[in-house]
């Protein structure tokens, strides 16, 4: 290998010499081949891959349900109502046991995320360890199929998220400084959404539907009669919250009682507020004679974001749907067929700006490692081609990473993925460093360029493939889910935390097995490609010299 004749070598690596011989005499075709790989590996991941999703999927140890339900409720009306979603739960539990406790939240909710103003109560539930029940998929299916038969509620389920709390993954911001454009524009959207596959839990920030009642005051009318308007106000609250007179602290109490007055409930109706009679200088007077009483639309929270009106529309997604799918879905249409007022704009927030925001975030870090990498490698090496050969490396490692996803049939994870993509950069590199070191070490002895390169596959074949073997066969257990517990000794497979690593993993260990063959196949081939180029402009030179060489016919004439 070092100075005997490269021909004689046997084995395995006399195979890998012979086979990199033959691609020496084409490193051009090679440095092309490899270049379609990559563009070929990306164009069958983008149609015929899984996609790209923000975080992996983990199975869940605690999950939610919401419970939403109409009307004019009270404590005690939506405590009996979530009580039915528990009992439908707890028969579950009897048949199952796959839930270790189960907590009940029920009347006024504390509304967070722009929440729909009828939800009346929440039920935590903590599933017992994963081993132990199915997965949690077809847990809280089973939970909402059992509740679709009782009238009058809707209910909601939500896993635990395993990255940032983004709520529901599709999410769009519509707004206009014209707030009548708003709600018809947020009505199409949501039809368009609830006419969708894969979609389910859709919600809109319209207020809920429902009456109340405004009542106009003709003050000319009511001067006529000598009625004064807050008093108008204050008899009305006798028949709807009451009117407070008075305060009173007991003795055993820091705070003080609001003293209320109002009607017995037999005359809390809206015919009393038309039969209202208020106390006048000329006796009582019935506020109908001056107060119309007109039915509005209930109002609900007024949103504004940038100092213009919004709503929201949003919808979460069938397990195995992919939510970037339904988003580039939901973007297209809104582009081509949507058709809204050009002065409403809709912009997606949630899962796709956060995955957005990691995405940029991935490739700024990516690209300032590679920067950081060419200047280390071209004050070490002293050569612009040699960085340029080795970063090239990382980029064509790719392929391998988008090959394996398509085998594994696994979506690209933004965040894990693209942190697996940086990691493999070190390993490739590393390789590709030694590689050349070695080269051109070699090609200062040896006869022909050539033969320092075979030399240099030769010696370098071995480290080379220990290097990815040994860090492959270490993945292996984070690629194939494998959770081995050395404590009480019991190997696991499918376990929440390995699907964690599994995208992280997958990048680094099929990225790292492409990364070889570029190692040690097209390396050498890019640098033959420089060797040749090399000796190209030799030749030119020598041409050159020896035209300036030569006499000039004149002169050999005379």
């Amino acid at each position: 290998v070092e100075s005997g004749d490269i021909e004689d070598i046997r084995g395995v690596t006399g195979a890998y010499v012979r086979l990199l011989k033959g691609a020496l005499r084409h490193p051009g075709m090679v440095a092309f081949a490899a270049v379609l790989a990559l563009v070929a590996a990306w164009a069958l991941y983008a149609n015929f891959g899984r996609g790209f999703e923000f975080f992996p999927k983990v199975e869940p140890d605690r999950a939610v349900m919401k419970v939403f339900a109409r009307g004019n409720l009270s404590v005690d009306q939506k405590q009996r109502l979530v009580g039915q979603v528990e009992r439908e739960i707890l028969g579950l539990q009897r048949e199952r046991g796959e839930m270790r406790a189960i907590y009940i939240l029920s009347g006024e909710q504390q509304r967070r995320d722009n929440a729909p103003a009828d939800l009346v109560g929440n039920i935590s539930i903590e599933f017992e360890d994963w081993r132990d029940r199915r997965p949690a998929d077809e847990i809280l299916a089973d939970i909402a199929a059992r509740s679709r038969k009782l009238a009058g509620i809707r209910v909601e389920t939500a896993k635990e998220e395993a990255g940032p709390p983004v709520g529901k993954p599709i999410h769009l911001l519509v707004t206009s400084r014209n707030p009548a454009l708003i709600a018809p524009a947020v009505a199409k959207i949501r039809t368009r959404l609830e006419s969708m596959s894969g979609l389910k839990d859709i919600e809109d920030g319209r207020p809920v539907p429902g009456i109340e009642w405004e009542l106009r005051v003709d003050r000319e009318q009511a001067a006529k009669f000598g009625a004064d308007v807050a008093v108008i106000g204050n008899i009305v609250r006798l028949v709807t919250n009451g009117l407070k007179i008075g305060g009173y602290r007991p003795d055993d109490a820091d705070d003080e009682i609001d003293i209320v007055v109002r009607f017995p409930a037999e005359y809390r109706s809206l015919e009393q507020l038309d039969s209202i009679r208020v106390q006048t200088r000329n006796g009582l007077v019935p506020i109908g004679n001056f107060v119309t009483r007109l039915p509005r639309q209930q109002t609900g929270t007024l949103q504004r974001t940038d100092a213009k009106r919004s709503m929201t529309v949003k919808a979460d997604v069938l397990p195995g749907v992919l939510p970037n799918d339904k988003v580039n879905e939901i973007r297209i249409w809104l582009e081509t067929e949507a058709s809204l007022d050009p002065r409403v704009d809709v912009a997606f927030k949630g899962e796709d700006r956060e995955q957005k925001e990691a995405s940029a975030f991935l490739g700024r870090a990516f690209a300032v490692a590679l920067f950081l990498m060419a200047i280390i490698l071209v004050t070490q090496f002293n050569r612009f081609y040699s960085a340029f050969l080795i970063l090239s490396a990382v980029v064509m490692s790719t392929v391998g990473v988008m090959l394996g996803l398509l085998i594994i049939a696994q979506p690209f994870g933004i965040v894990m993925s693209g942190i697996g993509v940086i990691a493999l950069a070190g390993i490739v590199v590393n390789n590709n460093i030694v590689l050349i070191d070695t080269y051109d070490r070699l090609a200062k002895t040896a006869a022909t360029p050539m033969e320092a390169i075979l030399r240099t596959g030769a010696q370098r074949l071995r480290p080379v493939l220990l290097t990815t073997a040994t860090t492959i066969l270490g993945l292996l257990p984070m690629v194939t889910r494998i959770n081995i517990d050395f404590v009480t000794r019991e190997i696991d497979v499918g376990a929440p935390s390995t699907q964690w690593w599994q995208q992280l993993a997958t990048a680094i260990a099929f990225g790292l097995a492409f990364a070889t063959v570029l190692t040690l196949i097209v390396t050498p081939a890019l640098l033959m490609i420089r060797a040749n180029l090399a000796a190209w402009r030799l030749r030119r030179r020598d041409k050159r010299l020896a035209r300036k060489r030569l006499p000039r016919p004149e002169a050999a004439g005379a």
